[in-house]
């Protein structure tokens, strides 16, 4: 596969608020400082919520493509990330993503498969690999 790049441009806009686009893309984001930080702003996407958005969302992309592959029939996903800041060695870091996809499938015979595929999804998700943030898995996988 070649290599791919993704443009994106940030404008500061006032006081703790940018203002995130891409020419790739159709719509503007706000992001800002998140609450916990001195002039942090309530109710804008953070850095901080991106980081954990970016492992939750290409988890789900990696997901679809391996349930596909794998021919898991399924009727429903869904997933809460939680993502860890941490202050280590006078450093923050987002140290854990904690991961609860919830999926629902048709068959009882493929819980032991949609499983598997959850915990390969993990695996080979771009994102987690190009982090140093611990990545859990917890599924629960419903019948239909």
């Amino acid at each position: 596969m070649e290599s791919h790049i993704y443009n994106v441009h940030l404008n500061w806009v006032a006081d703790r608020i940018g203002e995130l686009s891409s020419p790739e893309l159709l719509t503007q984001i706000d992001v800002a400082t998140p609450p916990q930080f001195p002039k942090g702003v309530e109710g804008v996407w953070s850095p901080e919520h991106f980081f954990t958005a970016a492992v939750n969302s290409c988890f789900m992309t990696t997901f679809l493509a391996v349930a596909e592959n794998s021919k898991l029939e399924f009727t429903d996903f869904k997933c809460f990330a939680e993502g860890k800041l941490e202050k280590q060695d006078s450093k923050y870091l987002m140290t854990e993503i904690v991961l609860r996809p919830e999926v629902t499938i048709m068959n009882e015979s493929d819980k032991e498969k949609a499983e598997r595929i959850l915990f390969r999804s993990e695996s080979a998700c771009l994102i987690s690999n190009s982090i140093n943030s611990k990545v859990t898995v917890i599924p629960k996988i419903m019948v239909r």
